[in-house]
């Protein structure tokens, strides 16, 4: 989602255009883990979709100074140094003639949750950053150095692109997160999406710290990634995700036991096909039959945890 709104006149009397972008909730549906590179990366496989209406929103004034302000629910929870800060240094460390400008985060995802956030804030930068610099394919031209920041955010950058429209669509990633397959032409997930709850009980949870319970072995041999075809149904998703897992659940569980009760929450609804934890944790999701479904769920569970960070949502 894209779009661009008006920004005050600066000085120099030259109007801009702010850039305004969407940083979706990444879902990893699927998570297998093959085991650990010997330069401390893991090499994994994931089927990773995304959330149509939970997510960051940024916006780039485009300016000869960079700047970043954060607003929004879930920022006073953002400690340390900003990844979407990094990502436009690094831009213009690549690009010395870029322009950068002023970034304004409404921050309402959870932060060290296993949706992305960060991840997505960064990859809403690169494509801010691509639109204010004419360059069309963001994913292509940053490729080396969107994995260099993390190895979540070539996935999040989306694709495919038409000129200033990128679509951030559902993909399979594998390696470390830098090889990204879509479909040529389509969706990977059905057309009309999946219907998802998701929720975070306010456990941040670090991604190391899982990594480091879960001790894989040492990669010797990684399985070839083989992406599923486009799925026509949401049957034929939902068969697909239930035959897979995802190897941090556990290891998550162990360091935040929390996750197995929300886990256990998201079972007993109404209409749920299929509950299970996102990334490193803590965000779960469950599957159900359809949105309205989903935002019943998310009523009837809020009633119960008013504390936990609850979404209903359609996943594509």
């Amino acid at each position: 989602m894209t779009s661009q709104v008006d920004a005050p006149t600066p000085a120099d009397g030259e109007p801009r255009r702010a850039i305004a972008e969407f940083a979706a909730a990444k879902i990893n549906l699927t998570l297998e883990i093959d085991g650990r590179r010997a330069d401390g990366y893991h090499a994994l496989r994931s089927l990773v979709a995304f959330a149509r209406d939970a997510g960051d929103e940024l916006t780039l004034t485009p300016g000869p100074e960079l700047s970043l302000e954060t607003t929004g629910p879930e920022a006073p929870a953002i400690e340390g140094p900003n990844l979407v800060t990094a990502t436009a240094q690094a831009v213009r460390f690549a690009i010395p003639s870029s322009t950068t400008g002023a970034f304004l985060l409404e921050k309402h995802l959870p932060v060290a949750s296993g949706i992305g956030g960060g991840s997505a804030d960064a990859a809403a930068a690169i494509r801010a950053l691509a639109r204010a610099n004419a360059i069309d394919d963001p994913a292509k031209e940053f490729a080396q150095l969107a994995v260099s920041l993390g190895a979540d955010i070539p996935v999040c950058i989306g694709g495919p692109f038409s000129i200033g429209s990128p679509v951030c669509t559902a993909a399979y990633m594998s390696g470390i997160g830098d090889k990204v397959w879509r479909p040529a032409t389509g969706t990977l997930l059905p057309p009309e999406g999946l219907a998802a709850l998701l929720v975070n009980p306010r456990i941040a949870v670090p991604t190391g710290a899982v990594f480091k319970a879960l001790a894989a072995p040492a990669l010797t041999d990684q399985r070839p990634a083989e992406p599923p075809a486009p799925f026509i149904t949401s049957d034929d998703c939902l068969s697909y995700i239930a035959a897979s897992r995802n190897d941090l659940e556990a290891p998550a569980v162990a360091i935040a036991p929390i996750i197995a009760e929300v886990l256990s929450a998201l079972r007993k609804l109404p209409g749920c096909r299929l509950a299970r934890m996102s990334g490193s944790g803590a965000t779960c999701f469950a599957l159900l039959d359809d949105i309205e479904a989903a935002e019943h769920a998310a009523h009837a569970l809020g009633q119960i945890q008013p504390q936990w960070w609850i979404k209903a949502t359609r996943l594509g």
